[in-house]
């Protein structure tokens, strides 16, 4: 009798699993937001050069338009409207003739920004790249500060799964809540741009914990039979958390309170999250059956059951005594290559998520090249996301994992392509064929989520996850880079 036999004992499904996926959706509904924070806090706004004569209102001649100091003063851009990262030396007043020319002015007129931007604030009030200055030659910094958070995620998934096995998942859920809450927090008083990183690199850390022992403790609670059915619902509320970011990020308009909207929550999860037994499973294998048998009497009694008095610390150690030994076998990622059958199924896992995670945070984390209406863009691939995630257990139902997870990704990569041919002024139809690749993208990350762990033996499904936790990681880092 396995542990699953012992769970059935503690009433199987009931009241209990019911309020921990209710427990669990809460941090799910507030990743996305600290994930896809910087499609709206480092939103690149519109800006152009500091000009004495533009900005500094005793220098500016009383009978001249803006339209005229603009011309005067900033040379055109690519798209003839006023360039972003170069200004006139001196004003160059022979462009106010209507027979100008492009050749009325040369390159060794114009200058860098040497006085700093003046920044469009009519979408955002304020963002890290109007206080930083990231943009012209320094625009590259942008993308490194979501890099740097995704290698917080990379060495939490290495970290975390360790102190996991040694202190247990609860204390290490509440820790890791309370860690990305108050690094969360802290960024927005952030003095600089590299203690800014330094900030989301540590609230990364603290979420590839939550991430990692909400999972566990979540799989290890629930029915075999169940955990699909808890991994869609779980994974739908991701998916809302999505769509919630536009409407959130559309009523908070300046980056720090954004920010603090998308961190002040965990402190609130980080005191629910005590509330949760921690694994009987987990306490039976580093020899703490007593704690086990309370865990699963306190499980019980929330479920109703009543046979739970039949459990005995002898029941718990013989049912438990060959997985208990199993358990202390050394396991790596190594041993998914030793054989010739998981050899071959590991590389092409490896290929299939490679091929799906660069194009789908290529699409997430990019929303200001896709249309202006990133708010809308946002919700419209939350509920996108919502509705392929849904889906996927009817259509798993009829159809098979390999047919659906080959279908969705050919076509989720036909709507990308589609969305790269079609011209930069038809932005409806751009938006049409991004929610659409980003929906097939939704219904593939369900299905591979399933599929992966029907693929490899229970000893080594922990060894699967963590390659791919880590193999995610580092494909959005190079994404983002």
């Amino acid at each position: 009798m396995a542990f699953s036999k012992l769970l059935e004992q503690a009433g199987g499904m009931g009241l209990f699993q019911t309020l921990q996926v209710l427990t669990f959706i809460l941090p799910c509904l507030v990743i996305p937001s600290q994930m896809l924070l910087e499609n709206f806090s480092a939103a690149v706004p519109g800006h152009r050069c500091w000009t004495h004569m533009l900005d500094n209102g005793s220098a500016v001649p009383a009978n001249m338009t803006l339209k005229a100091l603009l011309t005067i003063s900033i040379p055109p851009g690519p798209n003839w409207e006023p360039h972003q990262c170069r200004r006139f030396r001196q004003p160059q007043w022979q462009l106010l003739d209507p027979n100008a020319t492009a050749t009325s002015w040369s390159e060794a007129d114009t200058e860098p920004c040497v006085d700093g931007w003046v920044y469009d604030r009519s979408v955002f009030t304020s963002t890290i790249v109007a206080k930083w200055d990231l943009v012209c030659s320094s625009q590259g910094l942008k993308p490194l500060s979501q890099s740097i958070f995704m290698s917080g995620i990379l060495v939490g998934s290495f970290i975390w799964g360790l102190v996991s096995y040694r202190f247990g998942r609860k204390p290490m859920l509440s820790w890791c809540c309370l860690q990305l809450a108050v690094a969360g927090t802290s960024t927005i008083f952030a003095p600089t741009l590299v203690i800014y990183c330094g900030l989301r690199f540590v609230a990364a850390f603290g979420m590839a914990g939550i991430l990692l022992s909400s999972l566990t403790l979540m799989v290890e609670w629930t029915m075999t039979s169940r955990r699909a059915a808890t991994m869609t619902v779980v994974g739908c509320a991701f998916s809302a958390g999505q769509a919630a970011l536009g409407g959130l990020a559309f009523a908070l308009r300046d980056w720090r309170t954004l920010q603090l909207a998308a961190s002040v929550p965990f402190f609130a999860i980080s005191l629910i999250s005590w509330w949760l037994p921690e694994s009987a499973r987990w306490l039976i294998i580093k020899g703490k059956p007593d704690q086990a048998l309370q865990e699963l009497r306190k499980v019980a009694r929330i479920n109703g059951h009543k046979e739970a008095k039949n459990l005995t610390i002898e029941v718990l150690m013989s049912s438990m005594e060959e997985e208990a030994a199993a358990a202390k076998e050394p396991r790596s990622v190594l041993d998914l290559f030793c054989v010739p059958v998981l050899r071959w199924r590991s590389c092409a896992m490896l290929v299939v998520n490679f091929s799906l995670m660069i194009p789908y945070y290529g699409l997430v984390f990019d929303l200001q090249s896709l249309g202006r209406d990133i708010f809308l863009l946002q919700a419209l691939f939350g509920a996108v996301d919502f509705l392929g995630r849904a889906t996927t257990a009817l259509l798993l139902s009829f159809l098979g994992r390999r047919t659906i997870q080959a279908g969705s990704q050919v076509m989720a990569g036909l709507a990308i392509l589609a969305n790269m041919l079609v011209p930069q002024d038809l932005q409806t139809l751009r938006v049409v064929f991004a929610v659409l690749g980003k929906g097939c993208f939704g219904i593939s990350l369900t299905c591979l989520s399933i599929y992966k762990a029907e693929l490899f033996p229970t000893p080594l499904r922990k060894s699967t996850a963590a390659q791919g936790n880590r193999q995610e990681a580092v494909t959005v880092e190079s994404t983002s880079l």
